[in-house]
């Protein structure tokens, strides 16, 4: 039995794509275990996997030496598990920090390739027609280098029975067709605008049969939502309602998700939800495209221009936002409720 240690602390979507790869090798390995170590409240992601443990990473002390306390005292609480090998997934200075404080105890260190080079290339100069390799690929070339073999048999997360219940209890049994709607994204450039989608809401909530979810995170997020849920018939607001668990449990209810390059398009994937993204600024080019989700379901404007960034920017440079001219008519065709 051995014991692999995995960092990644950040983003929420980037995390969410390491779980059909980490969900392989519980499968493959069953009697090694797997430390996760990431942003607290994410242990949903790892439901049903009984030789992984999620271990919360706390970074909130301020301050430059309040972040190496922090790391610091992580490193402390990691060794107990009496680690074999550390597999980083991220490559930034606090995992690079952590791992090396294992390598000065002489384990074994496995790093990702991000390919952040070649992903600027692209940015520069625009799609070209060649992809670059997901980054469920990428992950599972770090593990290759610790001789794990991973394989893409992952379909879904198991139910969470006790979460299905609370969500049967809160928006009872499910008739009709129940729609999602994730409308926010990290940066602006990978959002449309709120017109756009505000007509589609108004779309759906004209039609008896469909059951229309906002959902979000944030507390801006969260305002804007209730109002918007406010205004449209059948239409609620989750965001800041559920913990994760019960709102994967959601998403596994609904017939299909409409989001932007953002995690809950990975999130949505965990529980085979068929999703349809919107890409404005970014490309699934790059890599990050949902885990089995089909690219007749991505939305995109064919533009020299795109990506112009690789997880999305605040400002166009050419300050017109032309990538995000898509009509609310080809999202609900797409969507085909």
């Amino acid at each position: 039995m051995k014991t692999y240690l995995i960092l990644r602390f950040s983003s929420v979507g980037n995390i969410a794509m390491t779980v059909p790869i980490i969900a392989s090798l519980s499968r493959r390995y069953p009697d090694d275990r797997f430390i996760v170590v990431s942003k607290k409240r994410l242990s949903a992601l790892f439901y049903g996997m009984e030789n992984v443990k999620f271990h919360e990473a706390d970074f909130t002390l301020p301050g430059l030496r309040g972040g190496l306390k922090s790391i610091w005292q992580l490193y402390h609480e990691l060794k107990r598990y009496e680690i074999d090998e550390v597999i980083d997934l991220q490559d930034v200075i606090r995992t690079r920090i952590i791992r090396t404080l294992f390598a000065w105890h002489h384990k074994p260190v496995r790093i990702i390739d991000y390919g952040r080079t070649e992903k600027k290339a692209m940015t520069l100069t625009g799609f070209q027609g060649k992809r670059l390799i997901t980054e469920f690929e990428r992950y599972a070339r770090t593990f290759a280098q610790a001789g794990l073999e991973t394989d893409d048999q992952f379909e879904h997360l198991s139910v969470n029975k006790d979460a299905l219940q609370k969500i049967r209890e809160r928006y009872g049994i499910k008739t009709g067709k129940w729609l999602g709607i994730a409308p926010f994204a990290k940066s602006k450039s990978n959002m449309l605008p709120y017109r756009t989608i505000k007509e589609v809401i108004a779309h759906y909530a004209e039609q008896t049969d469909v059951q229309i979810f906002l959902f979000g995170a944030g507390e801006m997020e969260s305002e804007v939502l209730k109002q918007w849920a406010s205004v449209f018939p059948r239409t609620i607001s989750v965001a800041g309602i559920l913990p994760l668990e019960e709102e994967m449990e959601l998403m596994r209810q609904l017939d299909v998700m409409l989001c932007m390059d953002s995690a809950n398009q990975h999130l949505a994937s965990l529980v085979g939800l068929r999703v349809v993204s919107i890409w404005c600024a970014t490309h699934p080019g790059i890599g990050f495209y949902g885990w089995k989700q089909s690219e007749a379901d991505c939305i995109q404007t064919r533009l020299s221009c795109r990506p112009c960034s690789i997880h999305g920017t605040d400002k166009c440079r050419f300050r017109n936002d032309e990538c995000k001219k898509i009509k609310s008519e080809d999202i609900w065709q797409k969507l085909s409720l």
